[in-house]
């Protein structure tokens, strides 16, 4: 289900740890965010995802029907539900998203400092500004962790 959230912005992290998303995802938000942004780990990459409130609900009960005795699914749901952090998030003139600390530390997010916003489509990634521009580049980073032999019931989750 793509709202249609494409493009990259560099932004600056504040002295508190948050982010402004930019205005002209506005209208996509406010008929997606149900009041709440989602952040979480990312499985693969040194990054985060964060999720509008609706494509939330439909992506965690989805985690959370699978079975965990699988360990590459239990990794992922560990990863995904088991860092997720729920935030309250107002639709309007000034969007801020606080990036909680835990989450800046795994994605290497330092304050005042520029990262790069990307939206997939339904949700958006955030990067460290120096890792996204060498994923732009084919490199390969510190933290990447490719999982290879997904099983067909993480496949089919649009995360």
């Amino acid at each position: 289900m793509s709202i249609g959230i494409y493009g990259s912005s560099n932004l600056t992290l504040d002295t508190k740890g948050r982010i402004v998303i930019p205005a002209r995802y506005r209208e996509l938000l406010r008929a997606s965010c149900e009041g709440e942004m989602i952040i979480t780990k990312d499985p693969q990459y040194p990054a985060l995802i964060i999720y509008p409130g609706k494509l939330w609900k439909e992506i965690s009960q989805k985690f959370e029907a699978l079975g965990g005795l699988n360990q590459k699914v239990r990794s992922i749901q560990w990863k995904i539900l088991g860092n997720a952090s729920v935030t309250d998030f107002e639709v309007g003139e000034r969007m801020t998203l606080l990036i909680p600390q835990i989450l800046r530390e795994f994605a290497d997010l330092t304050l005042k400092e520029n990262v790069a916003l990307v939206g997939m489509g339904s949700k958006f990634e955030l990067w460290n500004l120096d890792n996204w521009e060498k994923k732009q580049s084919g490199l390969q980073i510190k933290g990447e962790d490719l999982i290879e032999d997904l099983p067909m019931s993480l496949e089919e989750i649009p995360f």
